[in-house]
């Protein structure tokens, strides 16, 4: 309730914290209503590539608001107050300089986008962390839920064996002709729907969770056994084989609880067990299951906005380094010459989440790298691929992209401060 309280005094006295939102899709509009909704936050500016997303945005969010199309001059702008910035849209390099627009003015950055997440979170943490700031995972997403859950988790003294995901259906193969029916009936763009069916968006995802406290997948793109009930993984996972290692993984089907995430603890403790049994907590001692049979994504927004303008908290920061990374696998068979016209969301390849030392050592391409933002190269393959042959730089013509730079750069950085992380080849640029 302090949350709540701190924020209802915000309200009564006239002080709220000031936010800015970029991204007017279909969470970004979500955010905007629910910020309007909320005591003791105002939205300073809405801003989308197109007017008309960002004026949306604005009728739901139900108040005076500025409407931009450049995010980047709202942040510059000191008439408009700045005290967080969400960023809601699904870009990687234009989202980066959002946030560091955001950062430069000293205001936090919550990211309900786990693509740049993924892909350059370090280098904007590692930005941040001199202005004072924080650059946190929202709160609402699977992994931003799972980072709550597993810190109360392990508080109880458990350790953590498992965290997972709920998936309703994948198909790895899904095209965008095939996603196009699907993406209108959910109020998605047709890739942003593609790169959830195909699984992309799951394993980046859990990525971020296992960076944050370690964990690594048993298999590449990890297990992904079918389920009706959570209380099923105690059946479908041999926990014995973790060797003592704590995973990330899912469940596929889980109609009992399709939007939820869960964590599996072990708990040796003898005097404990009968607590557990009278409390009637799902498990085969000694591992127990504890479910959260929702993430409300929008709603649950506001508290990580809170957490960062209040305390100076994240809700997940990524404190262990780059352990494992999303990377891209031939989703069908690619000839030389073939052009990868987009990576997550695609009908060239799809993402599985590995153990980033391991891919990195065979040099194989983490599939944030092949979306490219700016002009009109793309990579190209020189080399031909069977469908769900992993990529590799060889495979790959790259083109230099200020995304290869920053990340290489990120790199360079997270060598630099974790040497046991240092496997990366570097990729020969076009």
């Amino acid at each position: 309730m302090m949350m709540l309280n701190e924020l209802k005094q915000r309200e009564a006295t006239g002080n709220p914290i000031h936010v800015g939102l970029v991204g007017a899709g279909l969470m970004g509009r979500g955010i905007a209503h629910q910020i309007g909704r909320t005591p003791g936050m105002r939205l300073s500016f809405i801003a989308s590539r197109s007017e008309a997303p960002a004026r949306e945005a604005a009728r739901l969010y139900g108040k005076p608001v500025r409407v931009t199309t450049d995010a980047v001059a709202a942040l510059r702008d000191p008439s408009l107050p700045c005290d967080v910035l969400v960023e809601a849209t699904n870009s990687i390099v234009a989202a980066y300089d959002y946030c560091m627009a955001a950062i430069e003015r000293r205001a936090h950055c919550v990211l309900m986008n786990a693509e740049v997440d993924l892909m350059l979170g370090h280098l904007l943490r590692d930005a941040a962390a001199p202005q004072g700031v924080v650059v946190t995972s929202d709160a609402g997403d699977q992994h931003g839920v799972l980072a709550r859950m597993m810190e109360e988790i392990e508080m109880w003294g458990f350790e953590i064996v498992q965290a997972g995901n709920m998936k309703g259906f994948l198909d790895r193969y899904r095209t965008m002709e095939g996603s196009v029916e699907i993406a209108r009936g959910l109020n998605l763009s047709t890739g942003q729907c593609l790169a959830y069916t195909d699984g992309s968006k799951l394993n980046i995802e859990m990525s971020l969770i296992a960076n944050e406290h370690g964990l690594t997948p048993f298999v590449p793109g990890m297990q992904g056994p079918s389920a009706e009930r959570m209380e099923d993984v105690l059946d479908l996972f041999d926990f014995d084989l973790y060797e003592g290692k704590g995973r990330v993984d899912y469940i596929l089907g889980a109609r009992q609880h399709g939007g939820g995430v869960y964590v599996v603890g072990r708990c040796d403790d003898a005097f404990m067990r009968s607590y557990l049994g009278y409390y009637k907590i799902t498990g085969r001692h000694p591992y127990y299951a504890f479910l959260r049979p929702y993430h409300l994504c929008h709603l649950e927004t506001t508290r990580a906005v809170a957490m960062a303008a209040l305390y100076g908290k994240s809700v997940l920061g990524l404190r262990k380094g780059r352990v494992t990374d999303c990377y891209a696998h031939a989703k069908k068979a690619l000839k030389p010459g073939d052009v990868i016209g987009h990576a997550i969301g695609s009908d060239e390849v799809y993402g599985l989440i590995m153990t980033a030392a391991d891919a990195d050592a065979a040099g194989r391409v983490p599939q944030g790298l092949l979306d490219v933002e700016e002009g009109p190269a793309r990579p190209i393959v020189r080399r031909a691929l069977e469908r769900d042959e992993p990529l590799t730089f060889d495979h790959l013509d790259m083109p230099a992209t200020r995304l290869m730079d920053l990340w290489t750069r990120q790199q360079a950085m997270l060598e630099r401060a974790m040497p046991a992380q240092a496997t990366l080849k570097q990729p020969v640029l076009a």
